[in-house]
């Protein structure tokens, strides 16, 4: 089977051509030694059959992150036969630096021009043919998010495969090549197709030759590219760079036809950039944004919740008639449909916040959101690039602690990663919309942005006093590409949101349900079934955390149980309530409840929170706390043991005192 690379930058559609190329034949695992994502997928052209390995995408192949250490790897130890590299037709110049740092490799390479349409209505044409003559690479145009252009795409596949043609050694000045050529000798050893790429990195003053030629010659090697500097009277890499981009200006000269004036490409996402990365507006419309996001995902899920709980609450009922008295039907009803339906029922709400979410990554906007952040948060001790990790962590804070492997500063991305998890993730929403429902009616919008606006701040407060305290003498500069806005394919969007629903779901099926499992055995022995939760196991542990979490506003033993098991996952915190509460009687607050699973957990969730403030004390402690099993496993990956452990601590402790503070001020105005 052939082996084929994707690589290419942020923003490029890489991902849509994936999808496009490779379909549902799709496997993700993780790259070997880290918690990066690695996708693979297969394609069959003719009778051949390849395996396509979605790199990382970067800006370049410098190693100063993560990714770009991944992605150079993989090139030169794999070998792929081909490496497919994306470019977006609309910033041809920017992502050709990328392009020219593989053909320097010396690999077969075929380019994606991608985003054609967009570049046409920009007045951009390339000269595809042209271009691959020139550079002897095949060169295809594609709009990938609509499948245009793949057929042709495949083709050309299996004819750089077949032909394993290399591309044309771009050659940069005399005085340059002379300087290459003196520092080639070095890399004599090695393989001779990579030579002239080992040159040009070590003039780049890359890292990774040191364990490539060892210490002593990286030593004799070092002292040459000092005299080279010293001579030429500047810095060997900023040498390197000016020739790239010379390159690239006069690629883009012979082969890029503008058809606009400078004034016609001030185009239309150029205008709204005005508005929306203003100095001065940019954060409250990003603030509005977010806002009307979750007012919209509890207005528009809200009309499904009731659906989906009415019918849980029927079918749990109708379980119940057919089944009888028994411990089996009291699992299904309590655990079953009472412990997983209790946030199952809210995957509506969810699935509109996901909605909102991929859309807005989708036309372009959670990059401006990310800049209109740098200035605010660089001054307490990050940049807005850590905005984009951050972000993601509304979804998960899986991804969103994974994606901190992007920045290029170590002290950068430890301190990304410790504050992500106050990012509110999608696993809480279930929590903020059953409580909201019952203290906040008609205000469960408003409540959950503002739960979500107290992590942003939270967040960005315990990265100054970390900055102050881990990293006081690092400092970095952002460097962010804006990409131009673009209405998304309706598959691709609704398509992500529809990935992340089902991996909630899936969640649900496996650790959640375990968890319900243990949570309603430990209900219901030693006493049986018969009795109260209170009598069995399960009030033992309640009733030993109780007086933890009492000052706190949470006057039922519940609460703790619920807090401790949400640490394995954070939607458990509804579940255990649903398998606690289902079936309970709760005297005269019964003729108050409304019908369905939510009923039950309206009358036991007001005997656990007496009012409306100790009900937002307990979402405070929600937000913020130990984050889940899976989110310090991966943190732990990432970052060592030692800040795991940190991060677990650290929440806890932060989350009681904030809640405390909360409950205690708060109640004296009731």
């Amino acid at each position: 089977m052939h082996k084929i690379a994707l690589g290419g930058n942020p923003n490029s559609g890489k991902t849509s051509v994936f999808n496009a190329l490779t379909g549902s034949h799709q496997h993700v695992g993780n790259w070997p030694g880290v918690t990066v994502e690695r996708k693979e997928g297969e394609l069959k052209i003719d009778s051949e059959r390849f395996t396509l390995i979605d790199l990382p995408g970067t800006y370049s192949l410098s190693a100063n992150s993560l990714d770009e250490k991944i992605a150079r790897d993989f090139i030169i130890d794999k070998k792929p036969e081909l490496t497919v590299i994306v470019i977006d037709q609309t910033n041809i110049e920017r992502n050709f630096y990328l392009v020219l740092e593989i053909i320097e490799m010396g690999r077969p390479v075929l380019l994606v021009l991608n985003m054609d349409d967009e570049a046409r209505k920009m007045g951009i044409n390339v000269d595809s043919d042209g271009l691959s003559k020139y550079m002897n690479v095949h060169v295809c145009k594609t709009v990938a998010n609509r499948r245009v252009g793949i057929d042709v795409l495949k083709e050309q596949i299996l004819s750089a495969v077949q032909r394993q043609n290399k591309p044309k050694v771009l050659k940069f000045s005399e005085k340059t090549e002379k300087i290459i050529q003196a520092i080639e000798p070095f890399f004599k050893d090695h393989d001779p197709d990579l030579r002239r790429w080992f040159a040009i990195k070590a003039l780049e003053k890359d890292d990774f030759l040191q364990e490539l030629v060892g210490e002593k010659a990286y030593e004799q090697l070092s002292q040459k590219i000092e005299l080279i500097e010293k001579s030429i009277a500047n810095e060997t890499d900023i040498l390197l760079a000016e020739e790239r981009y010379a390159v690239i200006h006069g690629i883009a000269k012979e082969f890029i036809k503008r058809m606009l004036t400078e004034e016609d490409r001030e185009r239309f996402s150029t205008k709204i950039d005005h508005v929306v990365t203003h100095r001065i507006w940019g954060i409250p419309i990003f603030a509005g944004i977010m806002w009307l996001m979750f007012q919209l995902a509890f207005y528009i899920g809200g009309y499904f919740v009731d659906a989906v709980d009415y019918w849980f609450s029927r079918f749990g009922d109708y379980l119940a008639s057919v089944m009888g008295d028994s411990m089996f039907s009291a699992f299904i009803t309590e655990a079953v449909i009472g412990g997983l339906g209790a946030f199952v029922v809210f995957l509506p709400q969810l699935f509109v916040l996901f909605l909102f979410i991929s859309f807005l990554g989708d036309i372009g906007y959670m990059s401006r959101a990310a800049f209109v952040m740098d200035k605010f948060m660089h001054a307490l001790g990050l940049h807005g690039k850590s905005f984009i990790p951050m972000i993601l962590g509304f979804g998960c804070t899986v991804p969103g602690v994974m994606a901190a492997r992007t920045l290029e500063s170590k002290k950068d991305r430890v301190i990304t990663i410790l504050v992500t998890p106050l990012m509110s993730c999608g696993a809480r929403l279930p929590v903020y919309a059953l409580l909201g429902s019952i203290f906040f009616a008609g205000h469960e919008g408003s409540i959950t942005f503002l739960l979500y606006m107290i992590g942003i701040v939270l967040a960005i407060i315990m990265a100054r006093v970390f900055k102050s305290t881990f990293f006081k003498k690092e400092e970095t500069l952002f460097i962010m590409e804006l990409p131009p806005y673009r209405w998304p394919s309706a598959r691709e969007t609704f398509g992500q949101a529809f990935r992340n629903s089902w991996l909630f779901l899936k969640k649900a099926g496996t650790i959640i349900f375990a968890a319900v499992i243990i949570i309603w055995l430990l209900s219901v022995f030693p006493a049986g079934i018969d009795a109260p939760p209170q009598d069995n196991y399960i009030g033992d542990i309640g009733r030993t955390l109780e007086p933890v979490f009492r000052p706190l506003g949470f006057e039922g033993w519940e609460a703790g149980v619920a807090l401790t098991f949400g640490i394995l996952a954070k939607e458990i915190v509804v579940g255990t309530f649903g398998t606690l509460f289902t079936g309970q009687d709760f005297g005269e607050l019964a003729e108050f409840a409304e019908a369905g699973l939510k009923g039950n957990l309206v009358q036991g969730l007001q005997t656990v929170f007496p009012n409306a403030i100790a009900a937002f004390s307990f979402l405070l402690f929600v937000l913020i706390y130990t984050p889940c099993a899976a989110a310090l496993a991966t943190i732990k990956q990432e970052i060592g043991w030692k800040w795991m452990w940190f991060t677990a601590i650290y929440l806890f402790v932060l989350a009681y005192g904030v809640s405390l503070l909360f409950y205690n001020i708060g109640i004296l105005f009731i």
